[in-house]
């Protein structure tokens, strides 16, 4: 039986810029009862711009918590239930402009939110290109990402790095060594559309770590657009080794 629904939105526009890491840079953040979910004998981490939209927290939307931008560092797992594996991320850092969704998603899901202002950019190139951007102020100096993304949008081949980078429908959050929050996200395939000139621009060191450095500062391994959907976190439970 599912669990009640925790939050509902729409996460539109999402740019994700995936890195190759050494897996020992993860292990640190690897929560119980979880192995990390390689693509061809690859760990990878991306980082990750959307927009939040039409968020509402257990069907309440909160004034001016509604829209907003998000930008997190994850990183892919798998856990076997005793029946099946399921694919799902761990969080590295999550950045939003709404301190309320920071302090509630920290308090009640142990995720990695912080507050900072931030803004986004999304502006026409030409009739087959719009130009993409999200930036994030920390310690006065505005980090940014962003790429040129077609406008034409495709469909998700099934087992291509794509469907590797979007399709996990499961989160999961240490919350000491033998237990582990897991909560189910639930949202159509996505279509996805090219993307080029991609750029990272931030503090690497200071906002996500210093092991994070040397892989964050190479070219991304692959970059990704996807125009998103409506999507349904549900409540988490938690499991116990």
């Amino acid at each position: 039986m599912s669990k009640r629904t925790f939050l509902s939105a729409q996460w539109r526009n999402l740019l994700m810029l995936n890195y190759e890491v050494s897996p020992y840079v993860l292990i640190p953040h690897l929560p119980p009862a979880t192995e990390l979910d390689l693509w061809q004998g690859k760990a990878l981490v991306s980082m990750v711009g959307f927009n939040f939209l039409e968020t509402s927290v257990l069907g309440i939307q909160w004034p001016w918590h509604v829209n907003f931008e998000e930008v997190n560092l994850r990183f892919y797992v798998r856990h076997f239930d005793g029946k099946v594996w399921k694919r799902g991320v761990v969080f590295v850092s999550e950045i939003v402009p709404k301190p309320m969704i920071a302090i509630i998603a920290n308090t009640l899901y142990n995720e990695r939110y912080r507050s900072l202002p931030m803004r986004h950019r999304k502006v026409p190139v030409d009739n087959e290109q719009l130009s993409l951007r999200y930036e994030w102020k920390h310690k006065g100096r505005w980090n940014s990402l962003g790429g040129t993304v077609s406008t034409t949008l495709q469909t998700m081949p099934p087992d291509g790095p794509e469907s590797f980078i979007f399709e996990h429908y499961w989160g999961y959050n240490k919350l000491s060594e033998t237990t582990v929050h897991e909560y189910q996200v639930e949202h159509v395939s996505w279509q996805i559309a090219d993307v080029r000139n991609a750029y990272l621009d931030a503090d690497v060191a200071d906002l996500y770590g210093e092991a994070f450095v040397p892989f964050l500062a190479k070219d991304p391994v692959s970059v990704f657009y996807a125009d998103g959907s409506p999507v349904s976190v549900r409540i988490a439970g938690k499991i116990h080794t």
